[in-house]
C-alpha cells in the first residue's frame, strides 16, 4: 500500500510498504477520505512531539471495512465506518476516577497514518470509537469526527444556554468549529481572527458578528454594551492571546484555553481580576469516549460541516495542501486515497 511518511519538518515521502494485516479484534480500515487539521500543519512546519519523525502520520479519518480479525463481531468487510484515532486503556489510575481524556496511556496508544491507502485500528479503538457511517454523510464530513469530539469536550459542563454571548478566538476549523456548536446551543457569537476569507465564511455559518483581530478589545465593548462576554474560546494557541483573552470576559464568565502552546511557556495574569471577578480558566485536552458519541450524534443529526472541506487531493499532492494551508488558505483539505 502507499503511506505518507513525514520525514523533517518540511518533507513528505510517498513509500510503498506492506498492508497490516488485522490481529485479534482488530479492524483493517480502507481510507475513503482523511483530514488535513492544525496538529498535521504544526509538525510539517517545525515537527511534533507527538508525531515521531520520520513516520506515518494524518489522524482524521473515514472509510470502508477492509478485513476484520477474529473476535470483531460488530463490523465486517465491506461496511462504511467512522473512528477517531485513540481510545483510553480503561486500567490505569486516570481512567479508574473516569478522567478517560486524561489517561495516562491515550497517547501512547493512539494511531497514525490516516494519509495512507489503509489504517490498522487497534482493538480498544474498535471496541469503544469505531461507528457505522449514516449513509447520507459523505466521507470527508465523516472524517471530521475527531476534531468535532474535541469541541464537544471542551464545552462539556459549561451549560451554554440561549442568549448567551459567546466570544471565539481564531478561525481556524476549531473555531469555525466551536462557532457552530455554540450556535447550535442558542448563543450569541462573535469570532475574530486575522484573514477576511475564513471571517466571510465564519460570517455565513451564522456569527453574529465578525471582527478583526486588531479590533477585538472595542468589538467586544460593542458587542455586550461593556458588559463583557459570558465565554470566551481560545482558538490559537498563541502565548499573547492566551494571556489577553480573560480581557473580554465579564465578571463571573469562563474562559476556555484550548490552542495547545509549546511546552514550557508560562503566561500571567491579574490576580486581583482572577480572585475579586471570579473568572474561571480551563484547560482542556482530547475527548473520552462519551464525547465520540456526541459528536457521532450531532455529525448524524443537525449538523452539516462540508462546508470546513475547502476541497480534495490525492495522496500524492498532500504537500500541495500542506503548503497552501501554511498560507492561511483554506480550512481543511480532504487527502483522497
Amino acid at each position: 500500500m502507499l503511506a505518507s511518511y513525514l520525514i523533517k519538518p518540511g518533507m513528505v515521502e510517498l513509500r510503498e510498504v506492506a498492508a497490516p494485516e488485522p490481529s485479534r479484534e482488530e479492524v483493517l480500515v480502507k481510507i475513503k477520505a482523511a483530514l488535513t487539521c492544525g496538529t498535521d500543519l504544526k509538525a510539517f512546519l517545525r515537527g511534533h512531539p507527538m508525531i515521531p519523525m520520520p513516520g506515518v502520520f494524518g489522524h482524521e479519518f473515514s472509510g470502508i471495512v477492509a478485513d476484520t480479525g477474529r473476535g470483531v463481531k460488530k463490523f465486517k468487510a465491506g461496511d462504511s465506518v467512522m473512528a477517531v484515532h485513540s481510545a483510553p486503556c480503561l486500567k490505569c489510575r486516570y481512567c479508574k476516577k473516569k478522567l478517560f481524556n486524561l489517561c495516562e496511556n491515550i497517547m501512547s496508544t493512539k494511531v497514525l497514518g490516516a494519509f495512507a491507502e489503509y489504517i490498522l485500528l487497534p482493538a480498544h479503538i474498535v471496541k469503544q470509537n469505531l461507528f457505522r457511517k449514516p449513509e447520507h454523510l459523505g466521507f470527508e464530513e465523516a472524517a471530521l469526527l475527531e476534531p468535532l469530539s474535541c469541541v464537544v469536550h471542551g464545552m462539556h459542563g459549561l451549560n451554554i444556554k440561549q442568549g448567551d454571548k459567546v466570544s471565539i478566538i481564531g478561525t481556524g476549523p476549531i473555531g469555525l468549529l466551536h462557532l457552530l456548536l455554540a450556535k447550535l446551543k442558542g448563543a450569541e457569537t462573535m469570532i475574530t481572527g486575522l484573514e477576511l476569507e475564513r471571517l466571510n465564511l465564519a460570517k455565513k455559518l451564522g456569527a453574529d458578528m465578525i471582527v478583526h483581530a486588531s479590533e477585538l478589545a472595542t468589538a467586544v465593548g460593542e458587542f455586550t454594551n461593556g458588559l463583557g462576554v459570558d465565554f470566551v474560546f481560545e482558538c490559537t494557541g498563541q502565548l499573547d492571546v492566551w494571556e489577553t483573552a480573560v480581557n473580554y470576559v465579564r465578571r463571573g464568565g469562563a474562559v476556555i484555553l484550548f490552542g495547545g502552546v509549546r511546552k514550557d511557556t508560562i503566561v500571567t495574569y491579574d490576580t486581583y481580576r482572577l480572585h475579586y471577578d471570579e473568572l474561571t480558566l480551563k484547560g482542556v485536552f482530547h475527548f473520552a469516549p462519551q464525547d465520540v458519541k456526541t459528536a457521532y450524534g450531532l455529525l448524524n443529526g443537525p449538523l452539516n460541516l462540508s462546508p470546513l472541506i475547502s476541497g480534495g487531493y490525492p495522496l500524492k499532492e498532500l504537500p500541495v495542501a500542506l503548503e497552501r494551508l501554511s498560507k492561511g488558505e483554506g480550512i481543511k483539505y480532504a487527502i483522497i486515497p
